[in-house]
């Protein structure tokens, strides 16, 4: 058994259903433990480098407006970062296949998921598939400060000149 890290998304359309709730309870079951959680307004260049992976494929428009909001009229995505013995595979056990017609039907997807008629795969939630994957994505959507727990190494850096949005 290993500890493992792995990023949990509710997209939009799951946002707009209010499966929060009934995503958190199943995932429960895991006896995860959150290190990190976090409301995001998801921007193009967030969704892009998310999906990069995916970037020559017909759908790959499709999905960064999916991921943005575009598609539910809701710019948010709830991240979550999870870690225990064999993190990945149990959240993917419980979120289900990525295509939510293959999924089983008590499954996160399975239940609430569906595909759009342009072949996007609304399913609700995004599971990382693999430690490095998991690696690049918690990298992508947190900041070390973001989490309670030290998972990658970090270095400290000085930055000058950085504009902030900071409250008036």
């Amino acid at each position: 058994m290993s500890i493992e890290q792995t990023l949990l998304l509710i997209k939009p359309d799951g946002l707009l259903k209010s499966l929060t709730g009934n995503i958190l309870t199943g995932l429960s079951r895991t006896k995860l433990i959150i290190v990190g959680a976090k409301v995001v307004r998801v921007s193009k260049e967030l969704a892009e480098k998310h999906y990069e992976h995916l970037k020559d494929k017909p759908f790959f428009n499709e999905l960064i407006r999916y991921l943005m909001g575009e598609l539910h009229q809701t710019n948010r995505v709830v991240a979550f970062v999870y870690q225990g013995e064999n993190a990945i595979k149990k959240i993917r056990d419980i979120v289900g296949d990525t295509n939510p017609e293959n999924a089983n039907p008590v499954s996160i997807r399975g239940a609430y998921g569906r595909i759009t008629t342009a072949g996007v795969f609304e399913n609700v939630v995004h599971a990382s598939s693999s430690m490095e994957n998991a690696e690049h994505e918690i990298k992508l959507w947190f900041q070390p400060n973001e989490l309670v727990e030290d998972l990658y190494p970090t270095k400290e850096v000085t930055i000058t000149q950085k504009k902030e949005i900071v409250w008036a």
